[in-house]
């Protein structure tokens, strides 16, 4: 009983810092939500817009289930691109999966006939600076535009200009180029499975 008392007498300062700094951090994170979302959904919007470029505007689609490969379902936002004269310019959709350091969430885009990529752009994505990063360079992602709309094969060497299904992995970086390839992979059959179901 003596230690309980010596206990309490020389930490109920932290336990009182660590109650009120909690209750901050909650409540900066509540004040800041709305403008962090904000922030993410202008994000999409420019990112969509340097995919397709030809649209005028994105029209929310669908939401898809997706299957990850551990069991767990993901749910995907479908956009369609409209063009200026109202035909479909393509579809975009989000899909996230684990890279080499955290969680790796790309945006998406295919044509209107849903058999090529038209590339794809990072969301959000942490992985390490100086390798894993470079994910978001234009030699990279240029590998995927125009390759087919599944079954993404990744290679350790090969011509990264050549327009195939086989994607060249950046040197230093062969877990997070996998990841990219195998989120791909993963999203791309049932995203594009359900557009076709609602044409």
């Amino acid at each position: 009983m003596h230690k309980i008392g010596h206990f309490l007498r020389q930490s109920w300062l932290l336990m009182v810092c660590s109650f009120c700094f909690g209750i901050l951090i909650a409540l900066a994170g509540a004040a800041w939500s709305p403008r962090i979302e904000q922030n993410r959904i202008d994000k999409l919007n420019r990112l969509m817009g340097g995919l397709l470029p030809g649209a005028a505007r994105f029209e929310s689609a669908a939401q898809v289930e997706v299957e990850s490969a551990r069991g767990k379902l993901l749910e995907s936002d479908v956009y369609r691109a409209v063009d200026p004269e109202g035909e479909t310019d393509g579809w975009v959709f989000n899909a996230v999966g684990s890279g080499f350091a955290d969680k790796i969430e790309l945006v998406v885009a295919v044509g209107p006939d849903l058999e090529t990529i038209k590339g794809f752009d990072c969301l959000a994505s942490n992985e390490t600076p100086g390798f894993g990063d470079r994910i978001k360079n234009a030699y990279f992602r240029e590998q995927f535009e125009g390759a087919p709309a599944g079954g993404l094969t990744l290679a350790k060497t090969g011509d990264a200009h050549s327009i195939d299904d086989k994607i060249v992995a950046i040197t230093g970086a062969t877990v997070s180029s996998r990841a990219v390839v195998d989120i791909i992979n993963m999203y791309i059959g049932p995203v594009t499975k359900h557009i076709k179901s609602m044409e």
